[in-house]
């Protein structure tokens, strides 16, 4: 097995006296993408920040190659950063701009103005290369910022919620944009947002991160499907949550008492356990075709048209606490004020850790 590209270790950061990262370890793999994800105050962006140099942590190390960056600035380690407000020079042309890192590096004009073309090449802009940044588009600025990242051929390339400034359709665009360029170039990307969609569509690894610690990471299609924790479970993505007590444990399965009766599932929590329960809104079953797993019937609150499906919002007849947040197919004819049977599939019952 390879060693790892990034090996933060044990980081913990404090601004003043308040703790914003909190031992943190983290391994990234050469040619990953990994995308750090969380709310505002969860600390990724100051793990980014420290990544990149601009930040050194309380306690901890930051290697990368194997070597020791922690207090290493930010010009002298083999990283860049893409800041979400792109950061470009108005006076300089976009060729300029692209080979500004190139220029502080001592890079002579010719060479610099090759590698600065073939890198607008690579982003889609090589005929812009003599216009100045606000003759572009907000999407055409984004990737002029990416090619002067990759210019300099950085061993790990640092994306602040790149995306964060665009619209809701130049943002998918510009997701599959990144992730193609990624695939092509072959640098690891570590990329800050708080948009789970954004995460699940570029990432190959995701780190989900909670009040400076990381929740839960790997790939997004395992942290998705079978969450760690409660907080992963409702952040990336939505669940239903039951509350629920280990009554029996053996053999690899547990009996959980719920508000919605008793349920077995696999499982390792020991007899007497609070446990939490999570289903995922596209494997709640409303109506007569049911699941294994009958949850009781649920009254219909709320109903949301969102092309593909609805979004359905319904509060339990046995217990007022627990919503149960589904997903109906496009041409239900369920709305609010329905009664309807809830049920599932006990394989997509959700043991979570805490």
């Amino acid at each position: 097995m390879s060693a790892p590209l990034v090996d933060i270790r044990n980081v913990s950061h404090r601004f003043g006296q308040l703790p914003v990262l909190k031992d943190v370890s983290l391994a990234i793999d050469p040619g990953s993408y990994t995308i750090l994800l969380g709310p505002s105050g969860s600390g990724k962006t100051t793990l980014l920040s420290i990544l990149g140099g601009f930040v050194t942590p309380s306690e901890g190390k930051v290697f990368i190659r194997g070597q020791d960056c922690t207090a290493v600035p930010p010009a002298k380690r083999p990283t860049t950063t893409v800041f979400q407000d792109y950061a470009l020079f108005p006076h300089m042309s976009v060729g300029g701009n692209v080979g500004f890192g190139l220029r502080m590096r001592g890079i002579d004009g010719a060479t610099r103005a090759a590698k600065a073309r073939d890198a607008l090449a690579l982003v889609g802009l090589a005929a812009a290369f003599d216009k100045k940044p606000h003759q572009l588009s907000g999407g055409q600025r984004q990737r002029v910022a990416l090619a002067r990242a990759l210019v300099i051929e950085p061993a790990v390339l640092l994306l602040d919620e790149p995306l964060g400034a665009l619209d809701l359709k130049l943002r998918r665009q510009m997701q599959d944009e990144l992730k193609a360029i990624q695939k092509r170039v072959g640098t690891a990307f570590v990329h800050v947002t708080h948009d789970q969609e954004e995460a699940m569509a570029l990432a190959d690894h995701c780190v989900v991160m909670n009040d400076g610690r990381i929740e839960d990471e790997g790939p997004p299609e395992r942290v998705y499907a079978r969450p760690k924790t409660r907080f992963s479970a409702t952040f990336m993505g939505e669940s239903t949550i039951l509350a629920g007590t280990v009554t029996e444990a053996r053999d690899g399965i547990v009996m959980v008492s719920t508000a919605v009766g008793s349920l077995s599932l696999q499982g390792a929590s020991p007899a007497g356990a609070p446990v939490a329960l999570a289903i995922r809104p596209e494997h709640l079953v409303l109506g007569d075709a049911k699941g294994d797993v009958a949850l009781g019937a649920g009254k219909v609150g709320d109903v949301v048209f969102q092309g593909s499906f609805k979004r359905v919002l319904a509060t339990s007849m046995l217990d007022p606490v627990l919503q149960f947040i589904a997903k109906a197919p496009a041409s239900a004819t369920v709305q609010a004020g329905d009664t309807i049977p809830v049920s599932c599939n006990a394989q997509d019952i959700i043991l979570l850790a805490d």
